[in-house]
């Protein structure tokens, strides 16, 4: 497979690095569905692979099935992305039981709540399909989840985007869009540890350490201005959802509060090019959400292969050209795949 990083993205890489639809039983699998990774699957490589986001209308994820049509193209093989309407952990359940009963060789999901998707991943993996996740890292019921980076890492360095923005001194809080969502509380996680280990003038608010926007703009910016009229003392909010920064930042501007309170989080570029440039945000970090796509299904296709995963993993794109088991785990793939928005680059990108 050949080796790419989709070329929007790719303008913005060198400032960056400075900075730190039906499916149908596949070919070779007319009497049983899926295929047992340990059996390399369906016999002739013609796979169904179904990738299955939070919810289909989420800008992050309409990105990430950029991505998963592009790997289609690349090797020929049925290979789609199918979300509920909205980001719902039993809607979400719902759609994988389909793709189940359809018999697709392998889902790929991204998981609203890894708990609540135990028992249908469980009936996938039973019946023989291949099962990977993203942002799933506590998930038990996969046979293995890639992470864009170190989770923990990656929170840290949220955390430093949001220090400098405040002058490494004040009471910040952190958001993240489900208290559920395990990977959006360890990069909130890793971030207050940075804080703890190299800003000693950042406080926690204690009060309310961590606040829910339920991955909707309007709930964060709800949440943010309750948070900012009954604690004035707060200068920063760490936000991790896509949502949560351009919630936070409209909240600041209301509130006459830029230049005196700050954000900072994930983000994609063209939804927050205005928050960058009024300077409501000075940065903000992400991953490419069609490269994520695009590694889920090159990941699905290798175990079906029968490939050997392992240290040093390759999934065709950048990023996740090398991947690497995370400390004490056999099953959580990491990868190095963030990079920063700022006002200077955000044009650079093409999403």
């Amino acid at each position: 497979m050949k080796q790419r990083r989709f070329a929007p993205l790719a303008l913005g890489l060198a400032a960056v690095l400075t900075l730190g639809l039906a499916a149908c039983t596949p070919g070779g699998q007319s009497a049983e569905p899926g295929g047992s990774a340990g059996e390399g699957g369906a016999s002739d490589g013609d796979y169904t692979i179904a990738i299955v986001p939070k919810d289909s209308t989420n800008p992050w994820f309409v990105r990430m099935e950029e991505g998963v049509k592009s790997f289609a193209a690349d090797t020929g093989m049925d290979v789609y992305q199918k979300g509920p309407a909205e980001t719902d952990a039993t809607m979400q359940a719902q759609v994988i039981q389909d793709l189940i009963a359809q018999g697709v060789d392998a889902i790929g999901v991204v998981p609203v709540d890894p708990g609540a998707l135990e028992t249908v991943l469980k009936q996938a993996m039973d019946a023989g399909i291949v099962v990977v996740t993203h942002e799933g890292a506590s998930q038990e019921n996969t046979m293995y989840d890639i992470e864009a980076f170190n989770n923990s890492d990656y929170g840290a360095f949220i955390m430093d985007n949001l220090a400098d923005a405040m002058g490494e001194e004040g009471v910040y809080t952190t958001m993240v869009g489900h208290v559920t969502n395990a990977s959006h509380n360890e990069w909130a996680d890793g971030a207050v540890a940075q804080a703890d280990a190299e800003y000693p003038n950042m406080t926690l608010l204690e009060a309310e350490p961590r606040v829910e926007s339920q991955d909707d703009g309007e709930v964060a910016y709800q949440a943010a201005k309750e948070l900012l009229k009954k604690y004035p003392e707060i200068e920063g909010i760490v936000g991790t959802s896509s949502f949560d920064a351009p919630g936070v930042a409209r909240a600041i501007e209301e509130l006459g509060l830029t230049g005196k309170v700050f954000v900072t989080g994930t983000g994609m570029p063209a939804a927050n090019k205005s928050i960058l440039d009024k300077g409501l945000v000075k940065s903000l970090t992400l991953w490419d959400p069609a490269d994520a796509g695009y590694a889920l299904a090159a990941l699905a296709e290798k175990i079906l292969n029968g490939d050997e995963i392992g240290d040093g993993l390759n999934l065709g794109v950048t990023g996740y050209e090398d991947m690497q088991f995370a400390e004490g785990s056999d099953k959580v793939l990491e990868g190095n795949g963030w990079v920063v928005i700022t006002k200077d680059n955000v044009d650079d990108y093409g999403f």
